[in-house]
């Protein structure tokens, strides 16, 4: 999540196709492309199963500062006065989520090796300043017990207007906030028909990385109908701001297309002179009208893409959102995964020969299967798990191409995919023998 530094002065936007050049300026010679790999994760204390506030010796507020001191971290403070809310160490960030969910922001690298091994130094330090406050880090993809209402919020003022602007545009927006947990990856692109194919890509077979990753089948202490309840959540947030563009499945995907799309987006938030309003507008009426009488900007179109949730979102970058939190191994796999499909043309080709043409009607009733059956789903007569295990090896291939020493990353998708079991079906396993929860997070430590 974004950390909201002092924002900047900027010029007016003069024009929407001044936003469409903001994806143009962030194209990439194919040789420098890299990637990066967020990982968020939940802190419970150890042996019991209730929540942690912010505050107290024993909080979240106490584990930034004993993980600072332990990694020589820089602390980041909203304002001189404000509670500490994120680590910063050169470009890698450690931040916290609207519940206090942990989150490591890594840096850019050319390989997903060196994410997964940034990773695994982050969750080892973040264990350690863990352990001497009796508390852990618990990999899942939804809190398994409790309701928000039960969350502490972290003291982060984006947090204080989303709690309130959020919940207007949909029913479960402060469980996402709240009770969610997920691993993204970041990837570049060369120029608009690169970033058209490999977000189009990303789209189409998102569904099978939802169900290769669903993680989160308990809800309020008891099994839901969903391997992926985190996914499900995501329906009743905000319409115009989550899910698919149609666009994605009918050929007519651009830059053009995006920034139209993100124009339908009522604000969650507008900075001005230090402070988070909220004008009952949408991103196309704030362009056209401005805001007691001051223009939009290009600082405005930057606060509002970090508020655009869909499956496969484009920034600076393009960000796939679709995975529900899960180990270092499977999060490291995440990086190799469209490291693989992504970088190498052959495995682009393969990647988008794999599915079936669908349509935006069909695709949605195919990420509903992934995320409610996960592995174990169809799409039409093919198995969700062969599906799946065929998108890891064209990944594999990819990587043996590309750059052989990342491929070993994927061992544990394969495994996972041959299974035919999410490793939800894990948890669940779990809680049939013994439905304790504290217990469950014990057994789902990192």
């Amino acid at each position: 999540m974004s950390l909201d530094l002092k924002r900047a002065v900027v010029q007016p936007i003069p024009s929407i196709d001044a936003l469409v050049d903001v994806f143009r300026a962030a194209e990439k010679p194919r040789a420098e492309h890299r990637l990066g790999l967020e990982h968020e994760k939940f802190v419970f204390p150890q042996g019991a199963a209730r929540h942690v506030p912010y505050e107290g010796p024993s909080g979240i507020g106490a584990l930034l500062e004993k993980l600072g001191a332990k990694g020589g971290y820089a602390l980041f403070r909203e304002t001189p006065e404000s509670p500490v809310i994120a680590l910063q160490r050169g470009i890698e960030t450690v931040s916290l989520e609207p519940g206090g969910q942990l989150e490591l922001s890594g840096s850019p690298f050319f390989t997903a090796r060196e994410a997964h091994a940034e990773n695994l130094r982050h969750l080892a330090e973040a264990k350690a300043a863990a352990g001497e406050l009796g508390l852990q880090l618990v990999a899942m993809g939804y809190r398994p017990f409790g309701t928000p209402a039960d969350v502490s919020w972290m003291p982060k003022t984006r947090y204080k207007v989303m709690r309130r602007t959020l919940p207007e545009r949909g029913r479960l927006a402060l469980n996402m906030m709240l009770m969610t947990s997920t691993g993204q990856a970041s990837y570049d692109w060369a120029d608009e028909e690169d970033c058209v194919r490999k977000t189009v890509l990303v789209a189409r077979l998102a569904p099978l990385m939802v169900a290769l990753y669903a993680n989160s089948p308990i809800v309020e202490g008891r099994p839901s109908e969903w391997m992926s309840f985190r996914n499900r959540v995501w329906d009743e947030v905000d319409p115009t701001r989550c899910g698919y563009l149609p666009a994605f499945f009918d050929g007519s995907f651009s830059y053009r297309a995006y920034v139209e799309w993100a124009l339908e987006a009522p604000l969650l938030f507008l900075r001005r002179d230090g402070e988070y309003l909220h004008p009952k507008l949408n991103f196309r009426q704030l362009l056209k009208e401005g805001f007691e009488g001051q223009p939009a900007d290009m600082g405005d179109w930057t606060d509002h893409l970090s508020t655009l949730f869909p499956e496969v979102r484009l920034k600076k970058v393009i960000e796939v959102r679709g995975a529900d939190c899960g180990s270092a191994e499977m999060t490291g796999a995440l990086g190799a995964l469209w490291r693989g499909l992504l970088y190498d043309r052959t495995a682009l080709e393969e990647g988008e020969r794999l599915l079936p043409k669908l349509t935006f009607t069909e695709h949605l009733a195919f990420h509903d299967t992934a995320r409610r059956q996960g592995l174990a789903g169809k799409l039409g007569q093919h198995e969700l798990h062969r599906l799946a295990g065929e998108m890891v090896a064209i990944a594999r291939r990819g990587l043996e191409r590309l750059d052989p020493q990342d491929a070993p990353l994927l061992e544990p998708l394969a495994r996972v995919a041959a299974s035919g079991r999410s490793p939800g079906q894990a948890i669940l396993d779990a809680w049939q023998k013994d439905p304790r929860m504290e217990t469950l997070l014990s057994r789902f430590t990192l």
